[in-house]
């Protein structure tokens, strides 16, 4: 079975931290791949909040995943901090991706990778559109 290869870049453009809580643990007493993905969507959140943006409201669009990989590194378990840095990278003319390293903040000890695949997105026309020349600005 081949493996996921997600590269990360040398440098992030964010970073947060997140507690892991009780309800994100699941019956092997670690860190559940649910409650990963709500993680990474929490940062991106908090990411697009300090440019000025949300999901629905992405410089006049809204936002849309199209895809996710995750890379598992080792467990977490509740109590723990984690590190969540976002780099954007390779921007399209609809879409762009958003690369995620996620890491225990006491030890630096790597939990996962990620990535995201997001769209530009019209929802009252149920279409895709432009990604906004505001967001290129800030990362391109």
């Amino acid at each position: 079975m081949s493996r996921i290869k997600i590269e990360l870049p040398n440098h992030f453009h964010f970073k947060t931290e997140i507690p892991i809580r009780v309800n994100d643990i699941n019956y092997g007493g670690h860190l559940g791949n649910d409650s990963l993905l709500s993680i990474i969507q929490e940062a991106r959140v908090r990411f697009l909040n300090s440019i000025g943006s949300t999901e629905l409201n992405f410089f006049g669009v809204a936002m849309i995943m199209s895809d996710a990989a995750v890379v598992y590194k080792s467990e977490g378990f509740y109590g723990e901090i984690l590190v969540v840095e976002i780099a954007v990278a390779e921007i399209s003319r609809v879409g762009f991706e958003l690369l995620y390293k996620i890491s225990e903040s006491k030890t630096n000890r790597e939990v996962a990778i990620a990535k995201t695949g997001m769209i530009s997105f019209d929802y009252k026309n149920r279409k895709v559109v432009s990604v906004p020349d505001e967001f290129k600005k800030l990362f391109l």
